[in-house]
Parts: structure tokens; sequence; C-alpha cells
């Protein structure tokens, strides 16, 4: 039994319920690209399905529409699939149970998939519709966005005419996002080299308790990073004390500020317990607002190697740590608080086989393309310096500030003639799909938003109804507009 059919517009409500009755969680996308398909091919309309299972669904302009240039609707098909302890589903061959409380829609014990099923919903209703005036609609439903974009990523858009697009995949009505940050991981590979140990103690050098989180987020805090302040640590106990490196490691991601990072040294006089001390004070103080509980600690180390790096391999491996690039490089001069370029040391690592090395692997982001190649460029040359390399992988492209965005003007202009407020024009410090379309199609316009939904990603998550029956009002009215 239908749990929306009483709710309007009904057709957009109709097809929500339809897809949630179908499973698609990332990488179990075939039985809801099948569904389009068919959904397509009934309607006589265009469509295509590529080796990924990405879907391109077109149709003609409505009349006095036939000539505007072509709109690009888009948004993914995959959910990211998740219960609550007590909830038995099998997400790969079941729907969800739908619920309707009010103005609130969830699902029993899981996730609801509104991102992005909703944006789903919305463009079927288009494509289906015989009475809603619009440009020629070029609809690209894409596949595995949740688990890294990996369809947006391959997808092949030379059959797409459009250069304007509605990406809706926002969860915060009222939110125009109109720029991300394009990204890289950027590893740098260090040579060291090994000695027998002669050194009679062997000790753990450990900075701890740093706040961490997200470093597309987080890193507008400026707070600590553990490795790089271990490296400075490191290096003004150099000044003092001979000492060389085991081993050095710190942080689990590179796209994760690192909570924790760690040294084994050697060396035959006791470090003086008061330089400890009073890094301990130091970093309290100049981390308080941000890592109030960070500390220097100095422990026995449970796994004694015989071997250490040589004077030369540990003075590399600290000359890297304390120069290396870190945080916010600089500040978007188009929207205020927005961080343009950063990068994070995330993951620092010795490997100890045939051929040792100390890796530092980083996230490197901007919104600025070049602004991110001229970071990793950075890195290169100081490992050029100190005999290392660099390495990287993952790359995805900037969805730069578009200044003259003819589309940001016109779709923040209807917002406040519909809603009587500004809308709130927004970018943000990490990857969407926006960004992958914007560096296959040369000049594109963009704009991504979407209704209100809390807790994505949660058995929590909650879609509501006013909310979207305001967006689809929004949506029509945009694309009336575009003529």
């Amino acid at each position: 039994m239908a749990v929306l059919d009483k709710l309007e517009p009904s057709a957009v409500f109709r097809y929500f319920e339809e897809i949630c009755g179908i499973p698609h969680g990332s990488s179990n996308t075939k039985m809801i690209g099948d569904y389009l398909i068919n959904f397509a091919k009934t309607r006589n309309l265009k469509c295509e399905k590529d080796h990924l299972g990405n879907v391109i669904i077109s149709k003609p302009g409505t009349s006095g529409y036939e000539n505007s240039p072509a709109v690009i609707i888009q948004g993914h098909m995959d959910m990211v699939c998740e219960k609550t302890s007590d909830t038995e589903i099998d997400f790969n061959t079941e729907g969800l149970k739908l619920k309707l409380d009010g103005n609130v829609i969830s699902a029993e014990g899981t996730t609801l998939g509104g991102d992005d099923g909703i944006a789903v919903a919305y463009a079927l209703a288009l494509l289906d519709s015989s009475d809603i005036a619009h440009p020629p609609l070029e609809v690209v439903i894409t596949v595995d966005e949740e688990i890294g974009m990996l369809g947006a990523a391959d997808i092949d858009c030379s059959s797409l005419k459009g250069r304007l697009m509605l990406n809706i995949d926002s969860e915060d009505e009222g939110h125009l996002l109109v720029s991300c940050a394009g990204g890289v991981t950027a590893t740098c590979h260090l040579p060291v080299s090994y000695e027998k140990n002669a050194y009679k103690n062997v000790k753990r050098l450990s900075i701890m308790n740093v706040t961490g989180g997200h470093s597309g987020v987080e890193i507008i805090k400026e707070g600590a990073n553990a490795s790089k302040v271990l490296g400075r640590v490191l290096y003004d106990i150099s000044r003092h004390t001979d000492f060389r490196l085991v081993s050095i490691s710190g942080g689990m991601k590179d796209n994760a500020i690192p909570r924790e990072a760690h040294a084994i040294i050697a060396y035959d006089d006791n470090l003086d317990s008061a330089l400890i001390d009073s890094y301990n004070l130091i970093l309290g103080n100049e981390y308080k607002v941000t890592d109030e509980n960070i500390t220097v600690e100095l422990s026995d180390a449970c796994d004694v190697n015989e071997k250490c790096m040589t004077a030369a391999s540990t003075k590399k491996v600290i000359a890297a740590l304390v120069n290396v690039p870190n945080g916010i490089s600089k500040m978007s001069k188009d929207i205020d608080g927005l961080v343009q370029t950063s990068l994070n040391l995330g993951i620092l690592r010795t490997a100890m086989e045939e051929e040792p090395e100390v890796t530092m692997s980083f996230s490197v982001r901007s919104s600025v393309g070049t602004e991110k190649e001229e970071l990793v460029m950075r890195l290169d040359s100081l490992m050029d310096v100190l005999g290392g390399n660099v390495t990287t992988e993952g790359a995805y492209p900037a969805w730069e500030y578009k200044r003259d965005s003819k589309l940001r003007e016109l779709m923040a202009a209807v917002y406040k003639e519909m809603y009587e407020k500004e809308p709130i024009i927004e970018a943000i410090h990490a990857g969407v799909e926006c960004g992958l379309f914007a560096g296959k199609l040369e000049g594109l316009d963009c704009v991504s938003f979407g209704p209100q939904i809390d807790d994505i990603h949660t058995p929590n998550e909650r879609l509501y109804v006013d909310s979207v029956q305001r967006i689809w009002k929004y949506l029509l009215e945009v694309l009336k507009r575009l003529k």
C-alpha cells in the first residue's frame, strides 16, 4: 500500500516511493538503472546507459522553448545503506519501508535515500509531464556517487549539449552551492638508510590528544596537526641532544587531521624532561582554543629495533616534517570565510623493508586548479632537495567560482522573489559531482540545490514534505525563466 499517495505534487512523491521500493545502494544500481531506462523507453524518450550504469535521458523543449539552450538536470541514483542494529533488511534485494508522520518522511530503521532519490524523483516528474514549460532537458543520473563519485568521474559527456546544469544534491533548503574544491592525494617518498643501533636508550615520543577532524571541513579552524607538531618537537630536541630516529608514524587517513603522532628515538644522554614539560606549556597555550588537551609524552618503547636511521637520514626526515607546507594556503577573495586552497599531512609512515623510506601522504584541495598544482609542486621541490620524490593519485577537478554566472544570478533572483529573502550563496572545501562535470564540459554554468534533508546517511534521515513542495515550485519557475 502506498504511503505517499495523498501528497502533492503527486508525480514527485509517487516516483520517490517507487525509487525507495527498488534496492539501490552504492555498487548495487543495476535494478534502479534498468527502471530508469524502462521509464524512458515507455515514453519514447531518448536514453542511454553506459558501461558503468550511468543513465542519460533527453526530452525536447516544450512549445516556445524548442530552441532554448538545453538544461542538464543532474543527480545520482545510489544511496548510503545504513540500518539500526535491530532492523532486519537485505539492502541488496529489499526496498525500504517508508513512514509518513505529518510533514516528515523517513524509513523504518534504515536510511531513506533522500540523498539523492529526491533528485531522481524530481527529474522523472519533469520528464513525465505534459503541462510544465521547460527548455530541452538532459537528465543525467550517475552511479556510485557515495563511494567516490565513480560514475561522474568516468561518464562520457560528449553527447551533452547543455552548458547550464541544475544539480539537485544539496540538503539545505535556501542554500545555493556554487563552487567546490578539487583535490588530489600527494605522497612524498623519502628514502632513508639504517645502521646498527649503538645507543643505550630507546624511547617513544608522542604527540597526543589533538582534536583532529575532516581536513576539508575542520582545516579552517587552524588547529594542530599531530605529525607537524612532532616534527617541530623533534627538531628542537635535536638542538640539545644527539639522537637517531628508529621509526616515525602519525594519522590514519590522508583526508583526516591526525590526532596522534609517534617517533621511536635512540639516544645516549637522558633527555631533559624540562624540555618536554616546556612543550606541553607552549602547545597548550598556542592551541588553547582548538586543541586544549594536546600533550607531549615520552615513554618506554614497546618494540626496540636493533637498527636506527643514520644521522643523515634522521636529519632529512626531521627537515621534511618541519618544512612541508600544511594547513590553509589561501582564503577565497570571492566568498567570505571559504578556504580556497589547503593541504593536510594525513598519513606519516616508516617502511623498513628492502628499500626503507618514510612516506607522507597529503590531501591537497583547492577550488582553483592551478593552486592545487602549485602545492604539489612545492612538495616535489622539497623532496627533490632532500633526495625523495612525490607520487599523486585520485585527482578530481575543482568547480571554480564563476563570477559572471547568469544561472546563479537568475536563481538567486527567483528565490528572493518567491520567498522574500536572499538565498545563501555558498561554496565548500570538498569535492562534489559538479566539479567533475565542470572539468568535462567547458563553460559549464552550474548551481547545486535541494530540499531540506536532515541526518543523511543515518537511520534518522528525514525528508520534509513542505520543503520538497517549495523546491519543486522553485525548480519549475527557474526552468520557466530559462527560455
